[in-house]
């Protein structure tokens, strides 16, 4: 009987997790990765763009996250690639 209800607690706090309404631009923590910020979020795909790791993409049913007041640490902007000209026919 405990662990039923043991088991019904889980799932409520995984259920309760998934029902959350993240938005982008939220900071979480996820168990594997740490910080990071959420980039997109909608009912198939949770994409977050770690501090560390990079850019995650997971299934949003399945995801773990949890918010955090943690701030973003500053990232030095990226540089687009120069675009080659055509040259012109004669």
């Amino acid at each position: 009987m405990a662990a039923t209800a043991a088991a019904a607690a889980d799932a409520g706090s995984r259920a309760g997790n998934a029902m959350r309404n993240w938005s982008k631009g939220d900071r979480v923590t996820q168990p594997t990765y740490g910080a990071g910020t959420l980039v997109e979020v909608n009912e198939h795909h949770t994409v977050i763009d770690f501090d560390e790791h990079g850019r995650r993409t997971f299934a949003t049913r399945l995801v773990v996250l949890q918010a955090t007041n943690e701030p973003a640490p500053h990232k030095a902007p990226t540089r687009k690639r120069a675009v080659k000209k055509k040259k012109a026919e004669s």
